[in-house]
């Protein structure tokens, strides 16, 4: 991986209904990202190739519709990833334990900036 800025677009797994996107910054082997709701801060290390690593993630901000359900829901979460990267993309497989619960995803990376 290219150290860089990242737009990410995330898509739950296991039957669970949920998206995201935001960005990550990326850079000698530390992640920091987040979006309105959420920031993540983590670690990885990258060999021919491929990539994987962990983070956790928090919530910052309340959602203000009453009616939204967040898979993280206000918990600190951990989350392990790998991936392959090439270029200026990566697409990353990961589980996410959430509470008592692990959620399957998968994302997809865009770089956007040194």
């Amino acid at each position: 991986m290219r150290n860089g800025l990242y737009a990410i677009h995330i898509l739950m797994g296991d039957g669970v209904k949920g998206r995201a996107s935001g960005v990550i910054m990326i850079c000698d082997g530390r992640i920091f990202g987040g979006d309105s709701y959420f920031w993540s801060v983590g670690s990885y290390t990258v060999k021919d190739g491929s990539w994987k690593g962990d983070l956790v993630t928090n919530q910052h901000t309340r959602y203000h519709d009453p009616t939204a359900r967040p898979v993280f829901a206000g918990r600190e979460v951990t989350t392990g990833f790998s991936g392959t990267w090439r270029d200026d993309s990566s697409e990353v497989f990961g589980t996410s334990l959430v509470g008592t619960r692990s959620v399957s995803f998968r994302a997809t990376l865009r770089r956007l900036a040194d």
